[in-house]
């Protein structure tokens, strides 16, 4: 129903401002009844982080900024969302018009500037929601005129910590200038050392809320190797790779590829998904991974699991093909794992990482 309708609105929308249209879908998500989606076939159950998800497939940080809608998301069928990016203190991100859809190649530019409602306003939504269920993470920010951003996270995983089943650490936004500088190995050991002993003593004792590490796709191999080894030495629970992209890559048709921000969307698939490979080979094992980028069918999906995703998420894809696409990917997966003969999709992780590294196998 969810995409039949949508097929029937998108011309209208797509004729409004980007921007408009997405904060339309936020408002509507938040006030609609959430639906009931049907029981998740057990062969996509998935264990990562000390969790147990549901099925594979999360809504990925950017859509749903303030915490806003979350039952409604989880209502499309996801296993898991990720609200974000979040900064302590409210901030209103770059001036508009900030976000594009490239519709001939199905990818979108955004440059919003992690414009956020700041902490305090996600945490008492997230207290509200307590005990309805469903995995929430947040991907968690620094205010762009802050003097230590190192402290911003730490700020907010004490803060936040104890309302969320997983913290992510953003530092590959390409949006709020100098953030990516915290890539580097020696300023990325430091935050995560700040932020990891906020999580902890937000902990009070009890199980700590897992962190995570998100990853710009536009890394060398070296810089790769240097996140890589900063976050197996702190005991990272996960990586997730990767954010959106600074490249334009010769094959973009549309007018607004000229525009600056992070590209996301198909044509983001194939780094993103290399550098997901490379990073699943650096890991050894030792924690699990989200592949994001470019995912807007089953078959992309599944292409990131065999590159060394234990999860995947998507975002913009929905842009153009609706809210019925958490459901068409879940559908895909578990059929690609029966077809595997395998009582759990997990089985098939990793299984082309190399070759994927390599450039090939996609």
């Amino acid at each position: 129903m969810l995409a039949s309708l949508f097929h029937l609105a998108r011309p209208l929308i797509h004729r409004m401002d980007a921007e408009k249209a997405h904060r339309m879908t936020v408002m509507a998500l938040a006030s609609a009844p959430a639906l009931k989606p049907a029981a998740d076939d057990p062969v996509l159950t998935s264990e990562a982080f000390g969790l147990s998800f549901p099925n594979p497939v999360g809504l990925a940080a950017g859509f749903d900024k303030h915490a806003e809608a979350i039952d409604g998301a989880l209502g499309l069928g996801f296993g898991f969302v990720e609200v974000g990016g979040v900064t302590p203190l409210p901030q209103p991100g770059n001036p508009q018009p900030r976000v594009f859809r490239l519709a001939e190649d199905a990818a979108v530019i955004n440059r919003y500037g992690l414009n956020s409602e700041g902490m305090e306003a996600v945490a008492r939504r997230l207290a509200a929601r307590r005990g309805r269920g469903g995995l929430v993470g947040v991907n968690l920010g620094a205010n762009k005129d802050s003097a230590d951003r190192e402290q911003d996270y730490a700020v907010l995983a004490r803060r936040l910590a104890p309302l969320a089943y997983v913290l992510t650490v953003n530092v590959s936004s390409p949006n709020t200038p100098g953030l990516r500088n915290l890539q580097a190995e020696s300023a990325l050991d430091d935050l995560l050392a700040r932020t990891l002993a906020a999580r902890d003593e937000a902990a009070a004792g009890g199980a700590p809320t897992p962190v995570l590490l998100k990853i710009a796709p536009d890394l060398t191999l070296p810089e790769l190797d240097g996140m890589v080894a900063v976050a197996r030495r702190r005991g990272l629970n996960g990586m997730i790779v990767s954010n959106t992209t600074v490249a334009r890559p010769a094959t973009l048709r549309s007018a607004a590829r000229t525009e600056t921000g992070g590209l996301s969307g198909k044509p983001l698939f194939a780094a993103s998904t290399q550098i997901l490979a490379e990073t699943f080979l650096r890991v050894e094992g030792q924690f699990p991974l989200i592949g994001v980028g470019g995912i807007d069918s089953a078959e992309a999906a599944f292409a990131k699991i065999r590159a060394g995703a234990t999860l995947v998420q998507f975002y913009s894809a929905m842009v153009f093909k609706g809210p019925g696409l958490a459901k068409e990917v879940k559908l895909g997966l578990a059929a690609q794992a029966r077809r595997a003969g395998l009582t759990r999709l997990t089985a098939l992780v990793g299984r082309d990482a190399a070759a994927i590294a390599r450039g090939e196998g996609l």
